[in-house]
């Protein structure tokens, strides 16, 4: 079946037009499949023999992109619905004889829910067999309250109609909702390369004290990267002879947008600086007339001192409204260390066109100050966020077991920073994130990561996260947790043992924050001491060393403060 969506795309490139492409419809994409693409797609995304005869079950999402071979395919509309999670899905029925099974593809546009497929005997008391399940990881479980309904994720139906109670549910991985898109496939990105380079950000890959990692984009008839770089104020001999490293070059493809489909990202780090300096750099191919205009970086203290730094949540839609939020923050506080965000800094991690747009929209910011991203659930669209490793060079000092730079620590001065990724089992770093917090002597410790131990929407309850990680930072007293996804301000009352306690010298505070224009409504939580919705913010955390004092302030795009509170050591 993969080879026949290949196929599909294939011609669809090569017959129809840019804007066909992007304009494609489902109506006209199932006009232009073959009768044979049509007879793969309608029987081979799932096959399975029975036994006996049976009547299948589809559940499919109500309103959702119609599909070809149910409509066609002699599936009858019944009566009643299935509710999984928050979305109602429709019943349709058909009987076959004893034998292989094939079901088509969930749709042509990959939108909505899978569809759930269930079996019950045609005649009441057969024994019913199920076998040769296609794909390997197919399994069939008793359709109950409690299942699971697919294999990659962990929501569970709280209950199910009667008249489905105890069939069998052949569980698949909802991320199959995908496997035969079509359409909203092609795209257009508003900003494409060019041979200037351009979307120049800093990240730290190794001790911000001695090493910068700089990283940005060029068209692909650019050829190689280079930068170059000096001490600033920098004299003696040889002072005014800025040094040149080559860039680490490598492609990224992304064939689906038509306009500006491969691109090159250049890496350099940096190595060897001196702490506590200010760096001037360019970037270009190495000639003489290459090089981007001149801006600054600066290396982190070699020992303890004075520092800001800003933390912002959730970017990830209006990102030129956030643009200018951020813009704001940079003017409003342009001596803050580095940038802190909680994940989803997009909406369409696995669309480059969208991350396009995020770079656009923080130019003279991040190539000046240094961004340590997390990633969030939108990072993950497709289920891997690799547009986002592609694209941020981090430390490779996570837990062993995990793909590099999806969590990582570092540390600036006198405070400690680790960065998880909520999208995985929370269990998977435990062990190391209880390391690293043993580990340090720093006076201040923060953690980041994206979905809330303590939610402020009414429906989420990140429940497995809080009684997983909780503990540990009791145990080793985080001070702060810096999170995203709920798209509306909270701060909790310091909290240990999930337990509201007197000050933040006994627990630690829970932030959430959002900086995009996407907003929820916040439900009432007897843990929140600070909450209010529909406002973005970014939050400038002012370590101070006299006194050890942490001055923490909300402040929203007119600089208001919208929040703030002092935690003394």
């Amino acid at each position: 079946m993969h080879d026949t969506v290949a196929a599909v795309m294939a011609r669809l490139q090569r017959t129809l037009s840019e804007d066909e492409l992007v304009k494609l419809t489902s109506a006209k994409a199932e006009t232009l499949l073959t009768p044979a693409e049509r007879q793969v797609l309608a029987t081979e995304h799932i096959r399975f023999s029975v036994s006996v005869p049976v009547i299948v079950t589809i559940a499919r999402e109500a309103g959702s992109d119609e599909v070809f071979w149910l409509r066609d395919g002699g599936f009858v509309r019944k009566e009643g619905t299935v509710k999984v999670h928050t979305r109602e899905l429709a019943l349709w029925e058909k009987t076959f004889p004893a034998g292989e099974i094939g079901l088509g593809v969930h749709n042509l546009s990959g939108q909505g829910t899978h569809y759930l497929a269930l079996l019950r005997p045609r005649k009441q008391g057969d024994n019913l067999k199920v076998t040769g399940l296609y794909p390997a990881h197919l399994r069939t479980v008793p359709f109950v309250a409690g299942v699971q309904p697919y294999s990659d994720q962990q929501v569970r139906l709280e209950s199910v109609p009667a008249q489905l109670q105890g069939q069998l549910l052949i569980q698949t991985a909802a991320a199959r909702a995908q496997d035969a898109k079509l359409v909203n496939l092609f795209s257009r990105t508003e900003f494409p390369a060019s041979n200037r380079p351009d979307q120049v950000v800093l990240t730290w890959s190794g001790d911000p004290r001695t090493t910068q990692t700089v990283q940005w984009r060029s068209a692909f008839r650019a050829g190689r990267g280079a930068l170059r770089y000096h001490l600033k104020g920098a004299t003696g001999e040889g002072a005014a002879t800025p040094r040149v490293a080559q860039a680490r070059t490598e492609r990224i493809i992304t064939p689906m947008l038509v306009n500006d489909p491969l691109v090159l990202r250049h890496t350099v780090t940096l190595t060897g600086l001196n702490p506590g300096s200010v760096y001037v750099y360019s970037v270009g191919d190495g000639t003489a007339n290459g090089w981007t205009e001149p801006a600054e970086f600066t290396t982190a203290p070699a020992g303890v001192e004075p520092f800001s730094f800003i933390y912002m949540g959730d970017a990830q839609n209006g990102l030129d409204r956030w643009g200018l939020l951020l813009a704001r923050a940079h003017a409003a506080r342009p001596d803050a260390a580095f940038y802190l965000m909680a994940g989803d800094l997009v909406n369409r991690g696995a669309e480059r066109w969208d991350w396009d747009s995020f770079f656009e929209h923080s130019k003279g910011v991040f190539n000046r100050r240094t961004l340590a991203p997390v990633i969030g659930n939108h990072e993950c669209q497709g289920g891997v966020p690799r547009l986002y490793l592609d694209l941020f060079t981090l430390p490779r000092n996570g837990p062993a077991a995990l793909e590099s730079e999806r969590a990582y620590s570092f540390e600036y001065s006198n405070a400690k920073f680790i960065i998880l990724d909520s999208n995985l089992p929370p269990e998977s770093q435990t062990s190391w994130l209880e390391k690293q917090l043993a580990g340090t002597t720093a006076t201040w410790k923060f953690v980041s990561y994206h979905h809330p131990a303590y939610s402020s929407s009414p429906n989420r309850d990140n429940k497995k996260l809080r009684n997983v990680w909780t503990p540990i930072f009791d145990k080793y007293h985080v001070d702060l947790a810096l999170q995203g996804h709920d798209h509306a301000y909270l701060r909790t009352y310091p909290m240990r043992g999930k337990q509201r306690v007197a000050t933040a010298r006994d627990g630690t505070i829970y932030v959430i924050s959002v900086s995009g224009t996407k907003y929820y409504d916040q439900g009432p939580h007897d843990y929140t001491e600070a909450g209010f919705t529909k406002v973005s913010t970014y939050q400038v955390l002012d370590i101070q060393i006299q006194g050890n004092r942490l001055v923490y302030r909300a402040h929203d795009l007119d600089g208001k403060i919208r929040d703030e509170f002092v935690i003394q050591k």
